[in-house]
């Protein structure tokens, strides 16, 4: 009589992630929702959710320890600070490519109203919570548990993360050609930073901080 094999933690931390990208597949590709929405409503939900339900019930840990969200105002900033480091110099980076591809700075063409400004900085901070909660949070720390591997632990959980971004990039009307080259070159990078830092300083609020300004300067490029 055969036995049934048994599925690890990884495998099944990789199934929920399956089923989360074929949800946000469908839903990017049939339901055209204002930007609030995307990242309020439909992330947290898709995203979000089942990663701490998962975590909770399946894993039955605390949500608070198992993403590494506890802190102190010195080390927030500290983190703070950290990540507006990084961020710069993701920001200079895409500002030069954009230069010497065009030969202009499109960060100085269209600069948004004070409320515009507030709303990117909002929408930002809850893309880089919901997407970093599910990529290095949850994937990531599981690849890294399974292979003790900070290196091929990142390179996995970042190819994910780029594939997760393919419904995004591949349904925005205002990134084509060479600006979306650019812009899944940036993602596996961005992606890579964040997943060693947060491996190195054992933290998710590092990699939050970045993601977020990372789309701030995305969206002051392309409004």
């Amino acid at each position: 009589m055969k036995t049934k094999k048994k599925v690890n933690p990884t495998e099944k931390a990789l199934s929920l992630w399956g089923i989360i990208l074929i949800i946000w597949a469908f839903y990017r590709s049939y339901f055209k929702m204002p930007i609030w929405f995307d990242e309020l409503v439909a992330k947290p939900l898709v995203f979000v959710l089942p990663v701490f339900y998962y975590v909770k019930k399946i894993d039955k840990q605390n949500i608070i320890d198992f993403f590494y969200l506890r802190f102190s105002y010195k080390s927030f900033v500290k983190d703070l600070f950290y990540s507006l480091l990084i961020g710069g110099f993701f920001f200079i980076t895409n500002i030069l490519a954009f230069y010497f591809r065009t030969g202009k700075i499109y960060f100085f063409e269209n600069l948004p109203s004070l409320v515009n400004l507030l709303l990117i900085i909002i929408f930002s901070l809850a893309t880089g919570f919901s997407e970093e909660i599910l990529s290095r949070g949850f994937i990531l720390k599981k690849l890294y548990e399974d292979s003790k591997n900070p290196l091929s632990s990142t390179f996995f959980a970042s190819i994910l993360f780029f594939f997760l971004h393919v419904p995004m990039l591949f349904t925005n009307v205002k990134i084509t050609g060479n600006l979306l080259l650019l812009f899944m070159m940036t993602d596996m990078l961005l992606s890579m930073v964040n997943g060693l830092i947060f491996l190195q300083r054992k933290s998710l609020l590092p990699p939050i901080f970045i993601h977020a300004f990372y789309n701030i300067m995305i969206s002051l490029i392309i409004i």
